[in-house]
């Protein structure tokens, strides 16, 4: 008994230790990104004080460079064109000190990805925010800014404000998009809810990156039974943060009002018959092919449960006719600041 107190005792003991040192590089990494990200930007900043104040041109940056890959012979990131994007990254956020402080907590790709790609800063702010937030690489955060993935947080349709607790409540909008891109199932524009279905199974985990990354499968045409009467959800999700079930209904055509109701049988009965004691109440998502978008609003102005209703796409593409749904500049900031420290809670 004893030695098995002890082996455990050890194990537990060699478990912390590894914990302590994985910590510690990933510490050591986030120092050394900072005091990058820094060095580039007093660079940047330099280079333009010495333009202003000696009236240099273009040339400084093209010898600038010389200079240092002669003196740094083998480390990277002193080429005329890095010199030039650091100058662009002073000057972009130099008046911006919310981003200034958010920037130094992601890489320097990141940052040059953002900074180039993202029209205003509250773009930039967004994107920021997500990537520090969910650790996105950088090949994800490529995808989410093609795929438009902030003017899709800002156009979603739900009833989380009147229907989820105040704690939860931004996290849910964040798990519900505006509109998904199903470029991967290699179907039609013309096809059947079931083969839709199928082919989304069959390709479950790029379904789940299309959703997000706290997202867990559970079953398709998952069974509940109500009164010796038998109902099928088409697909059913957990999410990890918002420690939830997840009901999904596929439609291929267009957004009907009862499929708010039927949905909200759904979450009813969810709730009681399969959700856990220490899960919170369980949310649907309505995915369809297309939708008009006061319909949804009036279909889920009195409805007494989580739902959120979306538009699907085989093709990427981003209606024209949304851009006018876009909220107001002030609107925006003030969504975006669900992503501050004290404006969210990260154990959610």
């Amino acid at each position: 008994m004893s030695d098995i107190s002890t082996k455990t005792q050890y194990s537990d003991f060699v478990v912390s230790v590894k914990q302590r040192i994985l910590q510690s590089q990933y510490d050591a990494l986030k120092s050394v990104n900072k005091e990058l990200i820094g060095l580039y930007w007093d660079i940047g900043k330099t280079i333009v004080e010495k333009q202003d104040e000696f009236g240099w041109g273009k040339s400084i940056v093209k010898n600038l460079a010389e200079d240092l890959q002669q003196e740094f012979v083998g480390i990277k990131g002193f080429s005329e064109r890095n010199l030039w994007n650091m100058r662009t990254f002073y000057t972009t956020y130099t008046n911006n000190s919310k981003l200034q402080a958010l920037i130094a907590e992601i890489g320097w790709t990141h940052n040059l990805s953002i900074m180039q790609k993202c029209k205003d800063d509250l773009e930039r702010e967004f994107y920021v925010q997500m990537t520090k937030r969910y650790g996105w690489t950088y090949r994800v955060l490529i995808n989410h800014i093609e795929n438009k993935s902030y003017e899709k947080f800002l156009l979603n349709q739900t009833n989380f404000n009147e229907t989820v607790s105040q704690k939860y409540q931004e996290q849910a909008k964040l798990a519900v998009k505006d509109e998904y891109i199903f470029d991967f199932l290699e179907l039609g524009e013309e096809h059947t809810e079931r083969e839709l279905e199928t082919a989304i199974v069959k390709n479950i985990s790029k379904f789940l990156t299309q959703m997000g990354n706290d997202f867990a499968f559970m079953g398709n045409q998952y069974r509940l039974e109500v009164d010796d009467e038998e109902y099928f959800i088409d697909l059913l999700l957990f999410h990890r943060r918002l420690k939830s079930l997840i009901a999904v209904e596929l439609k291929i055509g267009k957004f009907k009002p009862e499929y708010a109701g039927k949905m909200n049988f759904y979450l009813s009965a969810l709730n009681d018959i399969v959700r856990l004691e220490d899960e919170n109440p369980s949310i649907g998502i309505i995915i369809c092919k297309d939708k008009n978008r006061t319909t949804v609003e009036y279909a889920l102005r009195d409805s007494n449960k989580p739902i959120g209703v979306s538009s699907y796409y085989i093709l990427e593409k981003l209606p024209q006719e949304l851009k006018s749904f876009l909220p107001s500049s002030e609107e925006i900031a003030k969504r975006l600041s669900v992503f501050d420290e004290k404006g969210l809670d990260s154990n959610v």
